[in-house]
């Protein structure tokens, strides 16, 4: 901005050079129009302190800020960390997750994830979470053979 200040006393001298008297009707007007444009560079000056002052506190702030972050978010990852470590790798096992074994329903053909061990549970009936009939049930009879099935096979035996 300092290079508007020195266009605009470039302009008062050379008004002042020329000898352009206030007392006109011109010379008031080229004399007020040089004060304004005084005062615009003046302004213009402080107003580009003030900017960059008001920078210089933003940074300032933003780097009070990412102070306060790093604190806050290391205490949580600590935390994290902390509930990382109590967990013990050893207690967990892969066997130890759930296996489903995906069956159509017969009565609405809607196909539901079961349970591996479910299959194996004869206490328990699988019902259909949509239609809630009946998919695999406790009480089917056991052949001789010691199988569930309705094998005709069976029967002659």
């Amino acid at each position: 901005m300092k290079y508007l200040g020195e266009e605009v006393a470039y302009l008062r001298g050379l008004a002042e050079g020329l000898e352009i008297e206030s007392e006109t009707k011109e010379g008031k007007m080229i004399c007020k129009i040089i004060d304004v444009l005084e005062n615009l560079a003046d302004t213009l000056d402080d107003m580009q302190e003030d900017y960059d002052e008001l920078v210089e506190y933003v940074e300032s702030v933003d780097e009070d800020l990412s102070d306060v972050e790093d604190i806050l978010y290391e205490e949580d990852e600590d935390d994290f960390d902390d509930d990382y470590d109590d967990y013990d790798d050893e207690d967990y096992d892969d066997e130890d997750e759930l296996s489903y074994i995906e069956m159509e329903c017969p009565n609405c053909g809607d196909l539901v994830d079961i349970d591996e061990e479910l299959l194996f549970d004869d206490s328990v009936d699988v019902i259909c979470p949509n239609c809630q009939a009946i998919i695999l049930s406790s009480e089917e009879d056991e052949d001789c053979c010691g199988c569930v099935c309705s094998c005709e096979d069976h029967e002659e035996k």
